[in-house]
């Protein structure tokens, strides 16, 4: 490793690989597409694209990555099998910078499974990864539970990988139940006792299932390793994995203690924060570090009167850092097209013509109904423009009577494939009517798995942010809408979450996982 190598950490995103593995997270054709290029524009070195044996939606997805990315290494999974390493350079070998990633577990419990001894799994690692070398010249090599794996055998099974001519090393937390301590110890030994070590990158894969995993990445940093693998809003199996916007932020901040560099614009991180808790239906949470809602906010009056007279008393970070403004926004209904798209850019969001127009016709409604308008709201309403689109479920007009003397009362006007319809419905609260009367004119048997509200700001006029998951046949799929009526948002995300089944529906097994695989760190 380069001298100039040692001073950079490298930024491995993998949201659209174990981020989508998040259940219920299973993202479109065309959002994993656009995510991807969010990511290469951010600046991050490496996206795992997907899991290209995995289904032929996913296929698909890396394939079309690979072919769009600009900037990126484009990475694909294989299981240390040679067919799925053959799929795997099928889906990447057309990217400007290709990498084939292999991985097999190798602690006691996961040997155990395909029922290997130390001696047969070695000799699968040294001609699997011998194999995809002969395709790429950028393989990555993960031991699968590295962290529960006997020191002796990990430093072995490294060696064969380096030997059979892996360049980059991951060394994965598979179940989040290392510690920071335990973690720069284990990168310090690998690069000790490991011959070929200094020629290669070590990469570390945290999981967060004991709310470590951050820690640890870093914690492996400082003793070596100069990848991170991480996703957007820690994204990933169960308890996810080590967010992006925590390290990035981390390393910026603490550059005293830890001077390395990274390529990632942090002004782009709010921005593809909001587009991922979007398309995967996961909402960030308020207290979420550095892009929560209340990652930036100020209640106690002791905490508003430091930040008054120097915000460093209470914010170790700007909010224009991570592209958004401390400040509610200037801009009211009085405000032109112009100060809008400056307000975007500021926030880190460039819009062609066409979406600007819907944008900004959705923000003078906005501005007319609220006192205030935050550039939380303007990001709702990017949110908001992206999500909507042609579809074969088009609200037309919504009208809701409820209170004390009985039933709520849904009157709904519809278009369904171009035709319009409506209905008037009975239900237990207005949002139960809303849901029925949709019910009534698109039938469907899709089960409702979660209804979540969060409000986009304070006050009684605040944004209502709606999410909404269905699951209809196995097939599940997410809306998300924005709105000062919640029950209009709530409408507008359960007809988001319909259309994206009925495109599903149309494309049966597109965007499924067809075969079953073991969690990978």
């Amino acid at each position: 490793m380069t001298d100039q190598a040692k001073d950079r950490v490298y930024i491995f995103d993998t949201t659209l690989r174990d981020g989508e593995q998040s259940p219920g997270a299973t993202m479109t054709h065309d959002e994993k597409l656009e995510i991807a290029e969010l990511l290469d524009e951010m600046g991050v070195d490496i996206i795992e694209a997907g899991f290209p044996i995995a289904s032929e939606g996913d296929f698909r997805a890396v394939s079309e990555i690979a072919e769009r990315s600009k900037h990126a290494v484009i990475c694909g999974l294989a299981r240390a099998q040679l067919n799925d390493i053959d799929r795997c350079w099928e889906a990447v070998k057309h990217a400007n910078r290709p990498r084939i990633h292999t991985f097999i577990g190798t602690s006691p419990l996961h040997r155990a499974i395909p029922n290997l001894t130390m001696d047969e799994m070695a000799e699968r690692i040294h001609q699997t990864v011998t194999h995809a070398r002969n395709l790429c010249d950028n393989v990555q090599w993960s031991p699968m539970d590295a962290t529960r794996t006997e020191h002796d055998y990990l430093c072995r099974v490294v060696e064969i990988a380096i030997k059979a001519g892996a360049t980059t090393i991951n060394i994965p937390d598979t179940v989040g139940y290392t510690a920071p301590v335990e973690s720069a110890e284990l990168i310090r030994m690998l690069i000790e006792k490991v011959p070929g070590a200094d020629e290669i990158i070590f990469a570390t894969h945290c999981h967060n299932d004991l709310g470590m995993a951050t820690a640890n990445s870093l914690a492996a940093v400082e003793a070596g390793a100069r990848q991170i693998e991480c996703t957007i809003n820690g994204l990933g199996e169960r308890a996810g994995n080590t967010a992006l916007e925590e390290v990035v932020m981390a390393l910026k901040v603490r550059g005293d203690i830890m001077p390395f560099e990274t390529k990632i614009d942090t002004r782009k991180i709010m921005h593809i924060s909001r587009r991922v808790a979007t398309v995967s239906g996961f909402p960030v949470q308020f207290n979420k570090a550095i892009v929560g809602k209340n990652a930036f906010a100020h209640e106690s009056g002791i905490h508003q009167d430091g930040m008054l007279k120097n915000k460093e008393t209470f914010e170790i970070m700007r909010p224009e850092d991570v592209g958004l403004a401390g400040t509610s926004l200037p801009l009211g209904k009085h405000s032109g097209r112009a100060a809008l798209r400056a307000k975007l850019k500021d926030l880190g969001v460039d819009v062609g013509d066409n979406q600007l127009k819907d944008i900004f016709v959705r923000f003078k409604d906005l501005a007319d109904r609220k006192k205030e308008v935050f550039d939380e709201d303007i990001l709702a309403l990017v949110t908001a423009a992206m999500t909507d689109g042609a579809d074969h479920l088009e609200i037309v007009s919504l009208k809701v009577v409820c209170g004390t003397g009985g039933p709520a009362e849904a009157t709904l006007e519809m278009e369904v494939g171009g035709e319009e319809k409506s209905c008037v419905m009975e239900g237990d609260g207005p949002v139960d009517a809303t849901f029925k009367a949709v019910r009534a004119l698109y039938p469907n048997e899709a089960r409702l798995q979660l209804y979540q509200v969060n409000a986009v700001t304070e006050g009684t006029d605040a944004q209502a942010t709606v999410s909404v998951r269905l699951e209809e046949d196995g097939k599940i799929a997410t809306g998300q809408s924005a709105d000062t009526d919640t029950v209009y948002a709530s409408a507008k995300a359960y007809v988001n979450a319909l259309n994206r089944l009925h495109v599903r529906r149309s494309k049966t097994g597109t965007d499924q996982k067809e075969i079953s695989y073991k969690e990978f760190g």
